[in-house]
């Protein structure tokens, strides 16, 4: 019992706490443009058809900021500490998202998603880095699980703020809380283990290193590969829900902000799940697998539902979102995968990897779009991205339990 009192006070000490709550605004800001896409780009004057297609171009402009924050972020956090990262992405992407309130036309809309994407794209690598890195090596999944499954609840606030607000005052809301967390930070100390290689004649944030040697450059590509799924299905089936509930023949509009906030009650209930099997299996890759199988199941069920309820459809974008609870694992695992010295650049790039393939993905899609239903290429789009992952787990190595004071 003690034992038990103890590892629970390591696990919510304040650093843990504080990552937990940067990656609630973070998931906040971040799908808030999925909620208010139709309402803001009907304000901006856009209808029809435009409304998918400038959903699908500002969404790809995010992710490219995603991608490219993703690496400014993760060499900082090498070169300069996990702290400058969580300081200065979630002053980049609040102060964004306040500017995203005033947008008068589509161009300033790409332009201020881009910054945002920029900013979000540091905020998890670096709360999970750090969390991975104080604490012990036997409890630091639960420590993982937690900012994750309190983060994501961020969606869900998103959705209640945008259904009683206008979408420019969820913009500005979502910015002040950005702002107001960042006050909390200053009582955030360094990791240990990297302010020890700070003094070591080793180099730090080499982004290269992960492509020049054959064994890193294999094990990045895994770790971004057993992603593609979670992405696939957040950026694909939910953010598209309300196209998709039309191909279904769904008699009723299905809103794209309660769909994406479903899916996110599912997603933080299926990461407290993985996380806590994964400690009591004392194994990553066993519980990533039963996942991957899990979405196979609910992307098969969410494309080939019939005229069945509202509900019904509400309902299949739970169980899509627990099917992808593995999103908190597997950063872990590319945290785990790597030393310290590149740590922070792996485990900050390869989320923000995951989430760029969307555009690519949503280029597929559309490509396949002007031969096939909507259903059918969504099929065939998330086919390819499970195979991909169980072929990219099967020769991952187990990460449980691994020390992490170590350098590449």
């Amino acid at each position: 019992m003690e034992e038990q009192k103890s590892a629970l006070r390591q696990v919510l000490q304040a650093p843990v706490i504080i990552a937990a709550l940067g990656y609630f605004v973070d998931i906040y800001d971040l799908l808030l443009f999925s909620i208010v896409r139709i309402p803001s780009l009907k304000a901006l004057g856009l209808t029809g058809d435009q409304l998918l297609k400038q959903g699908i171009f500002l969404i790809n402009v995010q992710m490219a900021g995603l991608l490219a924050g993703g690496i400014l972020w993760g060499i900082l956090g090498d070169k300069k500490g996990r702290l400058s990262v969580l300081f200065g992405s979630i002053l980049l992407y609040s102060t964004a998202n306040l500017a995203n309130g005033f947008v008068t036309d589509v161009t300033q809309y790409a332009v201020l998603r881009f910054i945002a994407g920029v900013g979000l794209a540091g905020e998890l690598g670096a709360g999970v880095t750090l969390v991975a890195e104080i604490l012990p090596k036997q409890i630091r999944g639960y420590g993982t699980t937690l900012v994750a499954s309190v983060g994501l609840f961020g969606a869900v606030l998103a959705y209640f703020v945008a259904a009683f607000t206008d979408w420019q005052v969820a913009y500005w809301i979502g910015g002040g809380l950005g702002l107001s967390l960042l006050l909390l930070r200053y009582s955030v100390a360094e990791s240990g283990m990297f302010a020890a290689v700070k003094h070591k004649a080793v180099e730090r944030g080499n982004i290269l290193k992960l492509f020049s040697n054959a064994r890193l450059f294999f094990n990045y590509l895994r770790c971004i590969f057993i992603g593609l799924p979670i992405w696939f299905v957040i950026g694909i089936l939910v953010t598209f829900s309300p196209e998709f509930g039309i191909s279904l023949g769904l008699g009723v509009p299905v809103e794209a902000g309660k769909a994406v906030m479903f899916c996110y009650i599912g997603l933080s209930l299926g990461d407290l799940s993985s996380g806590m099997i994964s400690q009591m299996l004392k194994s990553r890759k066993k519980v990533v697998l039963l996942f991957i199988f899990l979405t196979t199941t609910a992307m098969t069920c969410y494309l080939l539902q019939g005229k069945f309820p509202l509900s019904f459809f509400y309902g299949s974008c739970v169980f899509l979102g627990f099917s992808i609870g593995y999103w908190a694992l597997f950063v872990t695992i590319a945290a785990e995968q790597f030393g310290t010295n590149i740590r922070a650049t792996v485990a900050t790039t390869v989320p923000n990897f995951v989430r760029g393939t969307v555009v690519p993905l949503t280029m597929i899609f559309e490509w396949l779009r002007t031969g096939h239903t909507m259903v059918t290429s969504a099929a065939l789009v998330g086919g390819g991205t499970v195979i991909v992952a169980l072929l990219a787990l099967w020769k991952m190595k187990e990460t449980f339990g691994k020390e992490l004071d170590f350098v590449d």
